[in-house]
């Protein structure tokens, strides 16, 4: 021990500053391959994805095979998938305590897995295929190359903001979601140099290859004492919305496991539960629903039930088994529901629609600054303010629930902490 102490001691500021340039320019690398595997990795998922979504809206019949499907999608989980069931909250686990590898199964699975989902209509999202396929590539770049844990951890830290910010096209945003989602209430800044070259270089990777990203208005609004408030009913609405996604889906997922106890069932039961809710409310709520969210970014008047008809399709498709992510879902539930709010409280629906996206899905990932980072982004630096109070509120009033099980809390770590002190 006295020796490294005198060694350290010893080392020059030259020698110190070369060395911390060593590690800067090897991080970057390393983000940077990361990047480009999410990238390629994302560019294959939606240039498929809008693919099958085309076919199965061409092909109406295709939803009543959706029992079916489930049934292929339980086998796959029982036979094939393993660990990598756990999905995003596996990869939050190993950022936290980096023990055992992602499967390299975990990417062709998911992709496979949500590619199906969405072809017989299953309501699902992207965001998780594009986390999961990032990880698990990354992570098996890392076992090639015989990266140590702690370099691990860093490395899947980079591989979400490469998969974030590839898969939406907004890399600003990717850094920010990759370094405030694994710890509510502290960013993991160790995390910042790979991460920023993941994500930036993901989303040139998507680009470059030729898939255009959908790009949205801007957004203006004026703040005064009027639209604060109204603000501020957008952002509990959205608080509160999200807090009936993570419960309805905890639920189903929860009474699957206790009345049904075959993992190969509950996606059946789920697709024949989705036919039912289609043939009885329509199939505006299948796959992503971007029309409804196209529509409800228009502007156009948008009736106050759809939000919670997409949280029941969206929470039966995840809750029991079927592959896919909840933010785009998440996407569609808040804007619907800001513009229906918005109409009430005198808003321009378009806006309320704008800050009713991000701000759901912030509330539902306890990540409200990458969120409005996200709503710059998309809508434009006029938004910011109006984006940061309605994430802010909606995170507030969500309370302490996540889609992401494995997500720590910092705030009730330190609580518990002080407790058994």
């Amino acid at each position: 021990m006295s020796s490294k102490i005198s060694e350290l001691a010893l080392t020059s500021p030259v020698q110190r500053t070369l060395l911390c340039l060593v590690r800067t320019v090897r991080w970057i690398a390393l983000g940077g391959f990361s990047g480009l595997l999410a990238g390629c990795a994302s560019y294959v998922f939606l240039e498929g994805l809008d693919r099958v979504t085309a076919f199965r809206t061409d092909e109406q019949w295709m939803i009543y095979l959706l029992p079916i499907a489930g049934l292929v999608i339980g086998l796959s989980n029982k036979w094939l998938a393993g660990r990598s069931t756990s999905g995003n909250s596996l990869l939050l686990q190993e950022i936290h305590s980096p023990t055992r590898w992602v499967p390299r199964r975990m990417a062709p699975l998911v992709l496979l897995g949500t590619w199906w989902t969405h072809l017989f209509g299953g309501s699902a999202g992207r965001e998780g295929t594009a986390l999961q396929m990032s990880g698990s590539l990354s992570d098996a770049f890392g076992r090639l190359i015989k990266l140590q844990h702690p370099d691990r951890s860093l490395l899947l830290t980079a591989a979400l903001a490469g998969g974030f910010g590839s898969v939406f096209g907004v890399p600003f945003a990717g850094v920010v979601f990759a370094l405030e989602v694994p710890t509510v209430g502290r960013l993991r800044l160790r995390a910042l140099v790979p991460a920023v070259s993941a994500s930036f270089v993901g989303d040139a990777m998507v680009e470059w290859l030729g898939h255009d990203h959908v790009t949205r208005l801007s957004v203006d609004l004026s703040l005064s004492v009027s639209t604060m408030g109204a603000l501020i009913v957008v952002g509990v609405s959205c608080g509160i919305a999200s807090r009936m996604f993570i419960s309805a889906t905890s639920i189903i997922r929860n009474l699957g496991r206790r009345y049904l106890p075959s993992t190969v069932l509950r996606p059946v039961i789920g697709g024949a539960a989705v036919l039912g809710l289609s043939a009885l409310f329509g199939r505006d709520y299948l796959g992503l629903s971007l029309p409804l969210l196209d529509t409800a970014l228009s502007g156009a008047s948008i009736a106050l039930t759809v939000f919670a008809l997409k949280i029941a399709f969206t929470a039966i498709t995840i809750g029991t088994g079927f592959l896919g992510g909840e933010v785009t879902p998440l996407f569609v539930i808040g804007a619907t529901l800001g513009a229906s709010v918005g109409e009430l409280v005198g808003l321009p629906f378009g806006v309320a629609a704008a800050i009713g996206m991000v701000a759901t899905f912030g509330a539902a990932a306890n990540t409200p600054l990458a969120c409005t980072v996200m709503g710059l982004e998309l809508f434009g630096t006029a938004a910011v303010a109006p984006m940061a109070i309605g994430c802010l509120v909606a995170w507030v009033a969500s309370g302490s629930g996540t889609i992401y099980e494995t997500q720590r809390h910092a705030l009730r770590r330190s609580l518990t902490g002080l407790q058994h002190s």
